[in-house]
């Protein structure tokens, strides 16, 4: 796959088409499920912080699995392993849409996060090799609409399967998809020279992935087992703390180790890697607030709220669109800052929201908000690695890769848990004002459906305090995010300025 000039026309479109069909399908489960949740929810009888987990396993399970990528193309080859990716990831939605159970579909949630994991460097990967050095960010430009494609659609494909259908057809679409990819992959993906020489740290990657993935689960499970009142939740914590000791013990005294303590010393990949964490966090928990307040608190059907949430990822395309024409002409730093601003207005707007705002101005700042990531991304991928060296670029992009998935994964978790814990609070200190010696009793409208006094009344108020409740912690959430946007102003201060050349041509291979 070295000769790209042996690629004529017609088979490197074909090849283009496929790689980008595999990019797409791996980039839009990270949004289709979102709209789906709270039907599978209802399905597998489980609570709405657990049900968060079929969200976090597959973005955890992603990131585990990115950073051996370069090591298992040497030894398997480019072309098998694309493949092999490409049909345990179709395997595993088969097998996510046939899921009975919570603890089935985490499972298979993690068996194909693991096999999609390695899809969007290999697609990036495959663009390089069959295009010329001249064409090659045309080739970027390509591979950054379909990645975009992906989450613009999730959404209202996302919601118009479960309205017509049902939700596990959400997963059963990559079936035909995959089947596709796997195919056309066989038949024109040209094979790839293989190297087992390569060594890979095997401890280095083993620890961090325990501590990554134990914390999580401490994450995802201590709302429901009381946090460190649990032993389980103790358990986790210690693992993870002991892994990632040992990770950071031997990363700084191994010759050659996973991560090189090295490329921290460079200060726009240091702030970067906090930047990229603290932005995923606030754009995933978002994505996974978003879906259950439409639907449960304003009554939306799944494929309305899928149609009001779409014009996020058009805003998030039109952003990276028009940002790419910038960097390399403005400082970075000045772009970040506009994206900031977007995000924050956005975060500060959505704190104003109740069940009777219009479906127009939850359309008018998704679209800001999506418009203001797009702003975000390209330059956030620039700055990060722009004062790298040449041979340091790939270690650095992939450990900016692992902190996107870190803070997605982090933000969903941890934001789910406040959104139920802030829900408790504010239900009990609603309902500490409910008692029959209320004024507000006094009117008897009010008491004909909501006395305190029947059962039936109990009820109704039990129901409209939990609404109240659920309300305010949604505005408790956005609030922290929109603070956690506002504190990423002060990180532009310590990222150095970049060359123009320097950032724009890896800030679209990042993409």
């Amino acid at each position: 796959m070295t000769d790209h000039a042996a690629q004529s026309g017609s088979h490197r479109t074909t090849i283009t088409a496929l790689v980008l069909l595999a990019a797409m399908m791996q980039t839009l489960d990270t949004t289709i499920v979102n709209v789906a949740l709270p039907y599978v929810q209802g399905s597998v009888a489980t609570s709405p912080d657990q049900i968060t987990w079929v969200l976090t396993s597959y973005i955890t399970a992603s990131a585990i699995m990115t950073p051996p990528t370069g090591f298992l193309v040497a030894r398997f080859g480019l072309k098998r392993l694309f493949m092999i990716s490409t049909l345990g990831f179709t395997f595993a939605s088969m097998l996510c849409g046939m899921a009975d159970s919570l603890a089935q579909i985490v499972v298979f949630r993690l068996v194909q996060g693991a096999f999609g994991a390695a899809m969007i460097p290999l697609s990036q990967t495959v663009l390089l090799t069959i295009y010329p050095k001249e064409r090659q960010g045309f080739a970027m430009a390509l591979f950054g609409m379909g990645v975009v494609v992906g989450p613009v659609l999730g959404p209202v494909l996302g919601g118009w399967l479960t309205q017509d259908y049902t939700w596990r057809y959400v997963f059963y679409i990559n079936v035909p998809l995959g089947i596709i990819a796997f195919l056309g992959m066989m038949v024109f993906l040209p094979e790839s020279p293989r190297s087992g020489a390569q060594k890979f740290d095997w401890f280095g990657f083993g620890t961090l992935s325990l501590a990554i993935g134990a914390f999580q689960i401490m994450l995802d499970r201590g709302e429901i087992k009381d946090w460190f009142g649990s032993s389980e939740i103790v358990i986790e914590a210690l693992v993870a703390g002991t892994a990632l000791y040992l990770f950071l013990v031997h990363t700084f005294t191994a010759e050659h180790p996973f991560m090189r303590p090295a490329l921290f010393r460079d200060r726009n990949l240091s702030a970067g890697v906090i930047f990229s964490v603290i932005a995923f966090i606030t754009l995933y928990a978002s994505l996974a607030l978003q879906p259950p307040y439409l639907q449960d608190l304003m009554n939306y059907p799944v494929l309305t709220a899928g149609l009001v949430m779409g014009p996020r990822g058009v805003g998030t395309m039109i952003g990276t669109i028009v940002v790419g024409r910038f960097v390399g002409k403005v400082d970075t730093r000045v772009l970040l800052g506009i994206g900031l601003g977007f995000s924050a207005w956005a975060f500060y707007d959505m704190t104003g929201w109740t069940p009777d705002v219009s479906a127009q101005e939850i359309i008018i700042t998704g679209l800001v908000q999506g418009a203001g990531f797009g702003v975000l991304f390209v330059p956030m991928s620039a700055v990060t690695l722009s004062t790298l060296s040449p041979e340091d670029r790939a270690d650095g992009a992939s450990i900016f890769s692992l902190s996107r998935s870190i803070g997605s994964s982090v933000g969903i978790s941890v934001f789910s848990a406040l959104l139920t814990t802030m829900t408790e609070v504010n239900h009990a200190d609603i309902s500490a004002s409910v008692t029959p010696v209320n004024r507000g009793f006094d009117d008897p409208t009010v008491t004909q459906f909501l006395s305190p006094l029947t059962a039936a009344g109990r009820a109704a108020l039990d129901a409209l305090v939990t609404q109240q409740a659920q309300v305010i912690a949604y505005i408790d959430d956005y609030k922290l995010l929109l603070i956690a946007t506002l504190a990423l102003f002060a990180l532009l201060l310590i990222f150095k300025k970049s060359g123009g050349s320097a950032g724009s041509g890896h800030a679209v291979v990042e993409g």
